[in-house]
């Protein structure tokens, strides 16, 4: 399911990137997007949770992963111009910390397995 939801939100990205948004923007609408597919899929198929008032707390966690994603972007940047490569390099950060963040804050009673 993680690899649905990187590549829905990379996909996105990446294709905003390439009409010629600015990747503030991009991760910006990757990022609102993002939240209302992958909360879905992610609660229900990854942590076994339907729970629609936990929307909040994924919220917030895709808020920090926005300053993340962004952060990384803009410091690769200084070396690499192309915005689509440095999301690809920043990516597998993003989505470590996603999992874990989503698993302590948002998703916290309902880890699979228990």
């Amino acid at each position: 399911m993680g690899g649905i939801n990187t590549l829905f939100g990379y996909g996105l990205f990446a294709l905003l990137i390439t009409l010629g948004v600015h990747y503030t923007i991009a991760v910006l609408i990757g990022t609102i997007l993002g939240v209302l597919f992958n909360f879905k899929t992610t609660g229900a198929l990854v942590f076994k949770n339907k729970n629609n008032k936990l929307l909040f707390k994924f919220f917030a966690v895709y808020s920090v992963n926005y300053v993340i994603y962004v952060g990384g972007i803009k410091l690769l940047s200084r070396c690499i111009s192309d915005s689509r490569i440095s999301g690809a390099i920043v990516l597998p950060v993003a989505v470590i910390v996603m999992y874990f963040l989503q698993k302590k804050y948002v998703f916290k009673s309902t880890e699979a397995g228990k």
